[in-house]
């Protein structure tokens, strides 16, 4: 398994269009490629900060006709390593987007994280870069 490594989180959405220009505007992601599947009526939407083959995306999975999903407990969050956590809130703030948690040091910890809520209720964790692959504390 050592040439292993996860190549994407799926994430059913209702409105493609809408979640695409989420993860572009807001999260600062490239569209990298999308799938449509007549057949079985339903649209991928791939989308990452780099090359898929370099690194892990996100694969948005329309399928036509269904608006809405329940989301259930089952389901944490997708983490995001940023360079400055203060001024990536600000910046999805001024575009709209919605910060569940304002950046501030985890519970019992020094790691700063916030939270962000993107258009289908799917939890983002900002997570600052000094401290992304160091390991949470808490």
């Amino acid at each position: 398994m050592s040439n292993s490594r996860i190549l994407h989180t799926m994430l059913r959405v209702g409105d493609l269009d809408r979640s695409i220009q989420f993860y572009t505007d807001v999260m600062g992601m490239k569209l990298l490629r999308t799938n449509e599947n007549k057949d079985y009526e339903y649209t991928l939407a791939f989308l990452g900060y780099g090359d898929e083959s370099e690194s892990a995306v996100i694969e948005l999975t329309y399928n036509w006709g269904t608006t809405e999903y329940d989301l259930g407990n089952a389901y944490g969050h997708i983490a995001i390593g940023v360079d400055d956590i203060y001024t990536t809130c600000d910046a999805i703030k001024a575009v709209g987007g919605n910060v569940t948690r304002e950046p501030g040091p985890v519970k019992g910890g020094t790691t700063h994280i916030a939270f962000v809520k993107d258009p289908d209720g799917y939890m983002i964790e900002l997570i600052q870069n000094t401290q992304a692959t160091a390991g949470l504390e808490g």
